[in-house]
């Protein structure tokens, strides 16, 4: 028996699929939600109203979708991958003339039973699309510059229309997730040396030229930039945000002051503390044991997808477990640097446990994608 015919008949088939997913990943992401679920309960005052019940009933059709998802062969997804990052492009076009406007951002469709954000499905199906190129692509080319290009292309589209919403968060994860796919890809490190050396020098540009004839960036911009560096500098104005969120990360101490008793919460001192600062909310009731806890399942997460990655010996099946894995990592880490004002605040949420649909459900679809590869790999 050829080798091919035993990867074949050794590939789970029919409903014996379930028996083959990876249950604790389940578990993980499950774990992560009952965090949400229990800070938008508290921030509610007590009430699964307004944002826990929409939440739960996302999050359980969300599990639906990755179950769907995951039955799916790996290499029907593989084949999928450009069609997908073409219609996410097509909805970031759409935007400009159907998106709807909230806090002076148009990042949104109303499909009327939701509102879909395309810049968080974009984020998958530009590892999809990498994960694709790269398994096509002969390895020994991966480095070589017009093939470095295309990649580099398919990278900005995205990022140039999303910037134009604007919503320079995510835009930074498209930036950072394509990246990471072409270093995992094995791109040269010559050509993110001089990237690095290329934006080190831009940002010591834009710093020089304060207040010469030539500066490079507005006057407002560098007051954010100020703000970031010193958020006392306006703590009532651009700084109280980030003000604020020290406050309750502070007040928390090493086990926090209970759940539902945090007064920066109840007081609503936090801002958008159901959305992109429930990280302070967490750490205010539960302290650091909590928001320590929720960090370890985030780790454990990471740690299951590059253990799943490379068991699987299919180059995208392994590429787009790392993908979603480190797409991952980057939506929790900047979240959370951004609370803390270790990095500026761009509107990250939390994954699976602020408040919001379209994060939510693609990220449980991209997890279907992973556990697709999980159960299609030949054992």
């Amino acid at each position: 028996m050829s080798y091919l015919e035993h990867s074949h008949k050794s590939v789970p088939s029919g409903f014996s699929k379930v028996l083959y997913l990876n249950w604790a990943l389940v578990l993980l992401l499950v774990a992560a939600a009952a965090f949400g679920f229990l800070m938008l309960y508290s921030i509610a005052g007590g009430s699964m109203t307004p944002w826990v019940e929409p939440q739960l009933k996302r999050f359980v059709f969300g599990m639906f979708l990755m179950l769907v998802v995951a039955m799916v062969p790996i290499w029907f997804w593989r084949n999928m991958a450009g069609l997908a990052f073409g219609i996410s492009i097509l909805l970031l076009l759409a935007v400009d003339f159907f998106g709807t406007v909230n806090m002076g951002a148009q990042r949104w469709i109303d499909l009327g039973f939701m509102r879909l954000q395309p810049s968080e499905l974009t984020k998958i199906t530009l590892v999809m699309i990498l994960a694709a190129y790269y398994d096509w692509l002969d390895i020994r080319k991966t480095s070589r510059p017009l093939w470095v290009l295309i990649p580099v292309l398919l990278i900005l589209l995205p990022v140039f229309l999303v910037l134009k919403q604007p919503d320079l968060g995510t835009a930074i994860l498209l930036l950072g997730g394509g990246g990471i796919m072409m270093f995992l890809a094995g791109v040269s490190w010559i050509y993110f040396a001089a990237v690095f050396t290329l934006a080190g020098g831009l940002v010591t540009a834009v710093f020089v030229s304060r207040g010469t004839p030539w500066q490079l960036i507005k006057d407002y911009q560098f007051k954010r930039i100020d703000t970031f560096l010193d958020p006392g500098s306006d703590p009532l104005g651009a700084g109280y945000n980030i003000t604020q969120a020290k406050i309750a990360l502070g007040s928390g101490g090493w086990s926090g002051r209970g759940f539902m008793q945090g007064t920066q919460t109840r007081l609503n001192f936090l801002p958008e503390k159901q959305t992109d600062f429930i990280f302070t909310t967490l750490a205010e009731e539960f302290g650091f044991v909590g928001a320590f806890s929720l960090l370890m399942i985030y780790g454990a997460i990471v740690v299951f997808c590059v253990a799943s990655a490379m068991k699987t010996k299919d180059r995208f099946a392994s590429l787009l477990i790392l993908g979603v894995g480190a797409t991952f990592f980057l939506y929790f880490s900047v979240n959370m640097l951004m609370v803390m004002g270790l990095a500026p605040v761009v509107g990250v949420p939390l994954p699976l446990v602020s408040y919001g649909g379209s994060a939510m459900l693609v990220l449980l679809v991209a997890f279907g994608l992973v556990q697709s590869a999980h159960i299609h790999r030949p054992r």
